[in-house]
């Protein structure tokens, strides 16, 4: 088995228990793993180390201890995913300069930022898979199971905004 690190965001609009009694809640529920962040009014925060025999099985579990502890909370994010500059170089032990230019000056293409203003952010997982296959960077193969499974819960998240029917028209414009 592997520990794997990785952090849950969830929205507690519904959760009318005050932080400490929230906190007991998690810990009773399998979440005693997990440092709990508590800071923002609505918010909260497990910072998890969860050993597993996959990346997979240590995120979605810890999505259900979540879930069984606090039934109405609502995932808002999962960490390690959306990445900058600065981020990507701390996880892969390079400079900030190293990562930047490759990003920029590079003959096989990087891959595209999720977003792209003032500071680009991209998927964790895009990059690492790049690093490893382009640039042959020794990636830690635990953080880049981290990322793809994030990476898939936070597309799980956006997809409960969706308009089916806009995006299967957006699909077939795709295709």
């Amino acid at each position: 088995m592997r520990e794997y690190e990785f952090t849950l965001v969830f929205g507690l609009a519904a959760v009318e228990a005050a932080p400490d009694d929230y906190v007991e809640l998690l810990a009773g529920h399998g979440c005693d793993d997990a440092i709990v962040g508590i800071g923002r009014p609505g918010r909260v925060a497990l910072g998890f180390s969860r050993a597993r025999g996959s990346a997979r099985e240590a995120v979605l579990s810890a999505l259900a201890d979540v879930k069984r502890a606090l039934p109405a909370a609502v995932l808002l994010e999962a960490k390690p995913d959306f990445v900058g500059v600065t981020e990507i170089a701390d996880l892969v032990g390079r400079s900030r300069q190293n990562i930047r230019k490759l990003l920029v000056n590079c003959r096989a293409p990087a891959p595209a930022p999720v977003h792209d203003g003032g500071s680009p952010l991209w998927h964790l997982a895009h990059i690492l898979d790049w690093l490893r296959d382009e640039k042959r960077y020794v990636i830690d193969a635990g953080l880049g199971e981290v990322a793809h499974t994030t990476m898939q819960l936070n597309v799980a998240v956006d997809r409960r905004n969706v308009d089916d029917l806009a995006q299967k028209e957006i699909e077939s414009l795709l295709a």
